[in-house]
């Protein structure tokens, strides 16, 4: 016994010298890497081949211009001769509806025949030369060095023709509402518009304002605000009154909380005004954390215009798998778990002079966790100024935890908003949220209309339901600009819902529940609310993960319907009873520390030291047993020893911005020497419910193409298959069309791989290739997963193997018709059932491979086939004697 323990002890003291030593390389890695920067500006080598590179670049610029010249020239000429064409058909046209044959003059007749003959030669000429490209004899082009031939596509071939057609049917139908039709039977009479659907609503109560009804003009419009310059726009926020009452307050305090509504401008004025008080100077930064990516990148790009420098340079962002920044950056937004890595890095956050924790009262687990961190941090460095933020009531909680750190409030600018409930429950909300749209656009007066969806997938079916029924009531209601707004959609699209609306039109946008409080959207005047979100919730009996739709909370419900007050009085459309909202919802949402999985949060505070976590100073503690649970899921996946230590591999996986489970992967595929393709696989998985679409008039075809890329083995490698053909296609837009693969979910999945790839050679790992093997990569995939494992039971159905829970293969997957004897999956998702989603098949002996601490022998045991022993019974009377 003595000599294990000693040998125990001197394994657990070599694995922590390991861990030092790897911590210690980082460090020195990271400022190589600076100072290596740092030098090569001023290296006269560097200048030198740097006006070389130049140089070059001048030459080839002055070979390829007139090309380009002459190329562009063609495309133009072509593209003109297409719109003369259908110009001069367009003019003949009209000339023949407006003007009939007995009303012209003999020179207007003679005009009108030599425009028809000039239409009649260009459309033969068109036709002689397509007949033309068929017909006649192609040189075939030398390939074999050169990607020109694949890559010069014929304009109209670019994008699939449905899209074309969509488009010419909204250019015609606006057409039509705008000048009225020239068939009779496109011509329609105007009759009072009758919608086939409606819902009843009852106004139940009016949210009161501290404005005025009959002063809506006050306010300003964001239609407004583009016409005015920057200084006037930021003089109509409600928080520029109190500028310097704002910043002589955090200069007397270390800690401040400050409260005001959603739209007071907290978030982009306060590290201006901040940078404008000298709190950048020495170089230190100004730091803000969002909750969300989506809030971080717009609320940077609006900090940006607004002070007239360029995006990444003076102010940027920085977000998982994406850093927007330079060493100029002076204002910095980051999400919540950026904030964690740089803790890695910086415990100290010594290149800040303030840190901003914004939207803190969306409590999510990652800023729960700055609490405390930043708690202990103010402590011991008196020059750090720590900003709280919140748009709720709930600055007194904030401020007790804060040692009663002094309360700032902004008062906001809201207008009453009228109140209304269903006389009955919604079945179908999705369908509800698009009658109650279409009901609000026919009858209620402009202003624009926001609803809360719960994810990109209700988004978007809710979109497509919307489009269509818009297209088929055509001319007879004005038009309708739908904008969605979700984490995955690209920046240029989520920055059209603060675009102003068209005149005599109406805007309505699609959004999750980020619009409650990190968005501000002006000219919101009714707001749709079905009484749902997405939540994550962790079973800390079985271990398991889901994600599910639950009810919002009574501070949910009024946080939504406020955003109808803000430019006018407005009204709020809660798509659920009133009695729902005074028995049913909760007043507050759970914080999420105390309903998920806290894996990944125990990591990084085992990587910053931290390992008393049972007396970390939590805002509101976790529950012991998911404390328990989280430590025991790290010990199991190698992450800590048997002390609670972090070992080198817990440290190796803490540099990796993922789930301990897909750390855990990354790293095992260097062992099964396959780690190019694992990085593949989990750079797919961060998109994965993005990259498939299916668009309506086109299900059967996207559902083929889906199961063209089906492989043996399960989803893991059909992600993998789809990302190789994609890049054996140069990364191919067409490509993307053709299989219905989102193209935008592809580019950013090869983002994330880069940045992965970057942090593998970080913590040291050999980038190896082996795609043959899948059985390699598939072990590999359950070095990481291998808690989440189910076996196939009598009756089709699959029980998790250590909590024995009922679970099923989602419909999507690729072996949803197989029904492999064991599989392994990525998630569990909570719908009608619990299923599972990214599917793999694997054998039962890889799990006493790659984590014999964790099953046993006799729990893989196949159980199907046996049977209750033979023996005879016995009496009651025999039992009792």
């Amino acid at each position: 016994m003595g000599k294990s323990s000693d040998s125990s002890g001197s394994d657990s003291e070599d694995d922590r010298r390991k861990r030092d030593e790897f911590a210690e390389r980082l460090k020195k890695r990271d400022k190589e890497k600076t100072r290596n920067v740092v030098t090569s500006r001023s290296d006269k080598r560097a200048y030198e081949e740097a006006a070389k590179r130049l140089k070059l670049e001048n030459e080839n610029r002055e070979k390829i211009i007139p090309r380009l010249r002459v190329e562009s020239r063609r495309k133009y000429l072509e593209k003109r001769k297409e719109d003369k064409v259908a110009e001069l058909e367009a003019d003949i046209i009209d000339d023949e509806y407006l003007f009939n044959e007995q009303e012209l003059t003999e020179r207007e007749k003679k005009d009108r025949e030599h425009k028809k003959k000039l239409l009649t030669l260009a459309k033969e000429h068109e036709k002689a030369r397509e007949l033309e490209k068929v017909q006649r004899y192609h040189m075939p082009q030398d390939t074999k060095d050169s990607k020109d031939h694949y890559e010069e596509v014929d304009e109209r071939e670019r994008m699939p023709h449905y899209e074309q057609r969509k488009w010419e049917e909204e250019q015609m139908s606006s057409a039509v509402f705008h000048f009225g039709a020239k068939q009779k039977d496109q011509q329609q009479q105007e009759y009072d518009l009758v919608l086939d659907n409606q819902i009843d609503f009852i106004q139940a109560l009016c949210m009161p304002g501290n404005r005025d009804k009959d002063k809506d003009n006050e306010e300003v419009t964001e239609a407004q605000r583009k016409k005015m310059n920057i200084e006037e726009t930021q003089r109509s926020l409600p928080i520029f009154p109190f500028k310097e009452d704002l910043i002589a307050a955090i200069r007397e305090h270390q800690i401040l909380i400050i409260e005001g509504e959603t739209g007071s401008g907290k978030t982009t004025q306060i590290p201006q005004y901040l940078h404008q008080a000298g709190f950048t100077k020495d170089k230190k930064k100004i730091g803000c954390t969002q909750p969300r990516r989506v809030a971080a990148m717009s609320v940077a790009a609006r900090v940006a215009e607004e002070m007239s420098v360029k995006l990444g340079n003076e102010v940027g962002y920085s977000i998982r798998f994406e850093d927007c920044t330079s060493e100029r950056t002076i204002i910095k937004y980051m999400t919540d778990g950026t904030l964690h890595r740089e803790f890695l890095s910086e415990p100290d956050l010594q290149g800040y002079s303030v840190m901003i924790i914004d939207e803190a009262h969306e409590r999510t687990l990652h800023t729960d966790i700055l609490f405390g961190l930043v708690k202990d941090i103010t402590r011991f460095r008196p020059d750090l100024k720590l900003l709280i933020s919140s748009a709720t009531l709930d600055a007194q909680k904030f401020s007790d935890f804060f040692d009663d750190a002094p309360i700032f409030r902004i008062p906001g600018r809201r207008f009453p908003v009228d109140i209304y409930y269903t006389k009955a429950p919604e079945a179908d909300y999705v369908d509800a949220c698009v009658v109650s749209i279409l009901q609000i656009h026919a009858t209620q007066p402009l202003g624009d209309i926001l609803v809360f969806l719960t994810g990109q997938e209700e988004i978007e079916t809710c979109q497509e339901l919307l489009q269509d029924r818009v297209r088929r009531l055509g001319s007879k209601i004005r038009e309708l600009v739908i904008l969605p707004v979700y984490s995955n959609l690209p920046s240029d699209m989520q920055a059209k819902i603060f675009q102003p609306t068209p005149p005599n039109a109406r805007k309505v946008v699609l959004a999750t529940n980020i619009a409650e409080t990190s968005l501000t959207i002006d000219n919101i005047i009714y707001v749709i609310d079905p009484g749902f979100c997405k939540q994550n919730n962790f079973n800390s009996r079985t271990g398991m993960e889901s994600l599910i739709v639950v009810p919002i909370s009574k501070a949910s419900a009024n946080q939504r319907a406020g955003r109808a007050g803000r430019v006018a009085a407005g009204k709020c459309f809660r798509l659920y009873t009133a009695w729902a909202y005074k028995h049913e919802l909760e007043d507050n949402t759970v914080p999420e520390i105390q309903r998920i999985n806290l894996g990944n949060a125990v990591l990084t505070l085992k990587a910053l030291g931290i390992n008393d976590l049972i007396h970390f100073d939590f805002l509101d503690p976790p529950p012991h047993e998911t404390l328990v649970l989280a430590l025991e899921q790290l010990y199991a996946l190698g992450a800590l020893n048997h002390h609670g230590e972090l070992t080198k591999l817990g440290r190796r996986m803490a540099e990796f911005p993922l789930d301990p489970m897909m750390a855990k992967m990354l790293i095992a595929s260097e062992k099964y020497k396959c780690s190019e393709e694992i990085v593949s696989i989990a750079a797919m998985l961060s998109v994965n419910s993005a990259i498939f679409y299916r668009p309506k008039d086109k299900i059967i075809h996207a559902d083929t193409a889906r199961k063209n890329f089906f492989v043996l083995g399960g989803d893991h490698l059909v992600l993998l298959n789809v990302y190789k053909q994609w890049a054996d296609t140069d990364h191919s837009t067409q490509w993307c069309y053709e299989n219905f693969i989102q193209y935008r979910s592809m580019k950013r999945a090869r983002d994330v791989r880069e940045q992965l790839i970057g942090l593998m050679q970080r913590v040291e790992m050999d980038l190896v290739s082996n795609p043959s093997e899948t059985i390699n990569i598939r072990k590999a995939i359950t070095s990481g997963y291998f808690y989440h494992i189910a076996r196939l039971s009598k009756g089709g159905n699959y029980k998790t193997v250590k909590h024995n829970q009922t679970v099923m293969i989602h419909p999507n997957s690729s072996l949803f018709e197989e029904l492999p004897r064991w599989v392994l999956y990525h998630e569990l998702v909570f719908t009608t059932k619990e299923f599972m989603r990214q599917v793999t098949e694997i054998e039962s002996k890889w799990l006493l491979e790659v984590a014999p601490h964790y099953y046993k022998p006799r729990e893989l045991e196949d159980s199907t086939n046996k049977k209750m022993p033979k023996v005879i019974g016995k009496t009651r009377a025999q039992l009792e004697s």
